[in-house]
């Protein structure tokens, strides 16, 4: 299934990174959250996950968000999620970018990740920037308040927001340096994440997509693989672990 080409490379000593995106948390189960809910049907994401909504109508957006970390608890990594764990202990120099929020790559025991879209288990206060991992609210008030005063609000990019500085610049830097680029799940048309493995195939990165199916990143690539990332990832850690 692999080529030779790409075993050879399969070596502690490369610099690797990863892209993931929806692909991957797709597998897991994790909806898309278009409406399926009878309570939610009448709203469109893109009519709640902007910064307008939240100060139009802060107690709806909150609760829409609640719903939906809800859903996700109770989501489990799937082995897509587990083979990058493990890939991660065998390269000494491995980086996962991932454009989803969901936390599952954590949840299966990756350790650096950079998050382009933030975490939807966060939080930040409008008005300070103060980060809450895991919050416990003894006030009734949604959404919470800051200590500061200020409202939390999920620790997410909404539509029309700017992708967090430290993190794309990061994400393009180790991109950059890389020997091998995996893009998985994902389909390469949102700017700047699509751009990341151009910038490591420029920088001389062996660039190997895993998919359902072609994207406009295909003729680019090394390798594609066509399939389930639960079905691919798993056969490449069983070709790290004999190495």
């Amino acid at each position: 299934m692999l080529s030779q080409a790409l075993k050879s490379l399969l070596r502690p000593d490369k610099r690797v990174v990863v892209l993931t995106g929806a692909g991957i948390s797709a597998e897991s189960g994790v909806p898309t959250f278009r409406g399926e809910d009878g309570l939610w049907k009448k709203f469109k994401p893109e009519e709640l996950a902007t910064f307008d909504a939240f100060i139009s109508n802060p107690q709806l957006v909150w609760e829409w968000y609640e719903y939906r970390r809800k859903l996700i608890s109770e989501v489990k990594p799937n082995p897509a999620h587990h083979s990058l764990v493990k890939m991660e202990d065998f390269f000494e120099d491995f980086h996962l970018i991932t454009q989803n929020v969901d936390g599952l790559h954590q949840k299966a025991g990756s350790k650096k990740v950079i998050e382009l879209h933030g975490n939807i288990k966060r939080n930040k206060c409008i008005k300070c920037g103060q980060e809450f991992e895991e919050l416990e609210f003894s006030s009734k008030e949604i959404p919470p308040k800051c200590t500061c005063g200020g409202m939390l609000r999920p620790d997410v990019v909404w539509f029309g927001e700017m992708l967090p500085a430290q993190a794309i610049n990061e994400a393009f830097k180790v991109s950059s340096l890389c020997d091998i680029f995996f893009s998985i799940g994902t389909s390469a048309v949102v700017y700047p994440a699509a751009h990341l493995p151009v910038v490591a195939k420029q920088g001389g990165a062996y660039l190997i997509e895993v998919n359902i199916e072609r994207t406009e990143l295909s003729d680019l690539a090394d390798e594609v693989f066509l399939g389930k990332a639960g079905e691919i990832l798993p056969e490449i850690a069983k070709v790290i672990r004999e190495a």
